[in-house]
């Protein structure tokens, strides 16, 4: 399997590809796309068009994107809403499943600490795709999407769906 990683953003939005066999994953590639500069309907339709893209180029077979919290700023979070709206319409267009979780959730299947930092987070991907330099932060949170999947992501995000919708586990 081949998985797409995604860490939206409205300026740069990282992006991850890993390919896996069981717990076993290998660096394909990473790095980001950059909206640039001008209206935001431009720089929407360059996110898009930059994902279209990758998935051509990269033929993933799953793709995986965080989940968008609010901020502080209401209007960073609508932005940052918009293009993750982008990034998710992109990869459904070209016929990926789309699966999606919080930033905790890949955290703590990566780190193993749901408020790890950057940092953690970056020196963690290094080592389990045994990398030879620490990827961007932007690279390396889409990486942590796509790590997170393999490791049981489908389970993790079925949890937090119940968690949020105040179910009781058992």
């Amino acid at each position: 399997m081949r998985i797409l990683g995604i860490d939206p953003g409205l300026r740069t939005t990282g992006f991850g590809l890993i390919d896996t066999r069981g717990d076993a994953m290998r660096y394909v590639a990473s790095g980001v796309i950059r909206s640039g500069e001008g209206q935001l309907p431009e720089r929407l339709g360059r996110l898009h068009q930059g994902i279209i893209e990758l998935v051509k180029e990269y033929r993933p077979t799953v793709a995986v994107c965080e989940i968008v919290f609010v901020n502080v700023n209401p209007k960073s979070t609508l932005l940052l809403g918009q293009a993750r709206g982008a990034a998710i319409g992109a990869m459904v267009s070209t016929g990926l499943p789309v699966h999606e979780y919080t930033a905790l959730q890949i955290k703590q299947a990566v780190v193993g600490y749901g408020r790890a930092t950057k940092e953690q987070v970056q020196e963690m991907v290094k080592r389990i795709l045994t990398l030879p330099g620490l990827p961007s932060t932007d690279a390396a949170d889409a990486l942590a999407c796509a790590i997170c999947h393999n490791h049981g992501g489908p389970v993790i995000g079925s949890l937090g769906r119940r968690l949020r919708a105040g179910r009781v586990l058992g």
